[in-house]
């Protein structure tokens, strides 16, 4: 099913993501001395052949345990002290106002989160996360536009990106993208190779995605070079302002 992914030869491994309230059977835990951020967790899969779960008892280094549901932010932290001092935010009021638009799980609802790698992945994927360089990229969200007419929009904050990478496109149901760069964890911990763009893809997209990438002509003609560009445009506008005539 997910074969047509290696076609693109991504700069990283795709890999899928599944939110689970009970405790998945016949695969291992992430190991409890591995303490990553939940934006790392997305290189760990991509690096780790065999599938992983992640869980409340292992370590989570940031703010991943809190947007999952798994535990309480601290008050000092939700009272919005720690933006400030990372140069995020001017005042604390910055930081906290800028919580109520982040996506986050209820309480105890999600107690695991599946990980692995497209290519042996045992499970149906709640989502799909592709690191991609922006000629990648453009490719995969063409596919999202190719046979819906669908929008490309990306929405992320200063901090917490990696919520709208998992939560958003969950909850929402749409195809987020965001540059890694662009959020101070993600950048400061030198996750994702420069210049990529991270594309998460909810499970009522994927077989759109699937189809158009097989469907649709992923080197347009047009991308050759700016003369290539000129000549086919002009060429199609010519030929419809001649049939235009006689409509």
């Amino acid at each position: 099913m997910f074969e047509i992914f290696e076609k693109l030869n991504l700069i990283k491994e795709p890999i899928g993501v599944k939110f689970l309230f009970f405790k998945p059977e016949g695969i291992k835990a992430l190991s409890l001395n591995k303490k990553l951020s939940f934006c790392e967790l997305i290189v760990e899969a991509q690096e780790t052949e065999e599938p992983f779960y992640f869980s409340k008892e292992n370590e989570e280094t940031c703010v991943g345990k809190f947007l999952l549901g798994m535990e309480e932010m601290a008050p000092f932290a939700e009272s919005g002290q720690i933006g400030p001092k990372l140069g995020i935010f001017d005042e604390p009021r910055a930081n906290y106002v800028f919580y109520q638009y982040i996506p986050r799980f209820e309480r105890n609802v999600v107690n695991y989160v599946l990980y692995s790698k497209l290519k042996n992945i045992p499970f149906n994927p709640d989502l799909l996360i592709i690191t991609a360089t922006p000629a990648q990229a453009e490719i995969l969200m063409r596919a999202a536009s190719f046979s819906t007419g669908e929008l490309y929009v990306s929405k992320t904050t200063p901090v917490m990106g990696c919520a709208w990478i998992y939560i958003y496109p969950f909850k929402k149901k749409r195809i987020n993208f965001l540059i890694p760069e662009m959020v101070h964890g993600m950048k400061s911990r030198r996750l994702f190779p420069e210049g990529s763009i991270l594309i998460s893809i909810p499970y009522n997209w994927i077989p759109t995605i699937i189809k158009n990438l097989n469907t649709m002509k992923w080197e347009l003609p047009s991308y050759h070079s700016k003369e290539e560009y000129l000549r086919e445009f002009g060429k199609i506008l010519q030929e419809l302002t001649e049939k235009a005539k006689n409509p």
